[in-house]
């Protein structure tokens, strides 16, 4: 069985055409931190999906999967 997937902000980068070096240098944080989210290895607290979700100019709730 796979690893659960928590987290969409791979498919919003993706959509976008966004790197996540670019997303790291905009939240200030390191490259591999926020790797780990978008391989959803780790998950952000809620206010780092707010906060990224404001970077991506999407709804927070893109960001997650419900259910």
């Amino acid at each position: 069985m796979g690893k659960r997937k928590l987290n969409r902000i791979k498919e919003v980068l993706d959509t976008k055409g966004i790197k996540y070096s670019w997303l790291a240098g905009k939240m200030g944080k390191s490259l591999p931190t926020v790797s780990n989210w978008v391989n959803n290895t780790k998950q952000p607290s809620l206010d780092q999906i707010v906060t990224i979700a404001n970077i991506l100019e999407v709804p927070p709730l893109d960001l997650v999967v419900l259910g």
